[in-house]
């Protein structure tokens, strides 16, 4: 799945106005505006050419946007004293999306498992554990897009009743 595509979900799914996915962009380090946000939310079909003023999220930019999610949700993370910030290894968006998002909505695994179920399938703990490691990893398995429109749905039934 596209991550312009995952962006448009997650916005519906936790009912996020326009405005407020710029602010998330913009405490996540990539400042962008109103404009360039709903050029970013446009539905284009994959066999329909793109319009000019379309705008694609890359996978550094929807990281940047969840970052920016867990800091509304949660708050900015205080340093602690030598601490110095992690670089994290580039990992599929479907993985990344499901990690930070238990995060921000202060998830526990149960939490997400019953997301999962309320998205129309079931996944094991051992399954969600593998999805949820660090890609170096030797259990690491990456999220099907399946996996990621499952874990949107059962958000959007919990968030929007």
């Amino acid at each position: 799945m596209v991550t312009n595509d995952l962006l448009i979900r997650l916005r519906y799914a936790l009912n996020i106005k326009n405005s407020d996915v710029a602010e998330m962009f913009k405490l996540g380090g990539v400042p962008l505006t109103a404009l360039d946000v709903s050029n970013m939310l446009q539905k284009v079909k994959d066999d329909e050419p793109r319009p000019e003023n379309y705008k694609v999220c890359t996978n550094e930019m929807f990281e940047a946007f969840l970052n920016g999610l867990i800091t509304t949700k949660r708050g900015p993370q205080e340093k602690k004293p030598g601490q110095e910030a992690v670089k994290s290894q580039r990992e599929p968006a479907n993985n990344m999306l499901i990690k930070k998002v238990k995060i921000a909505l202060q998830m526990t695994t149960e939490d997400v498992l019953d997301v999962f179920y309320d998205g129309g399938i079931n996944v094991s703990k051992g399954e969600l554990g593998a999805i949820l490691r660090n890609p170096s990893h030797r259990n690491y398995k990456e999220c099907g897009d399946k996996f990621a429109r499952k874990f949107l749905n059962g958000l959007t039934a919990r968030y929007r009743k």
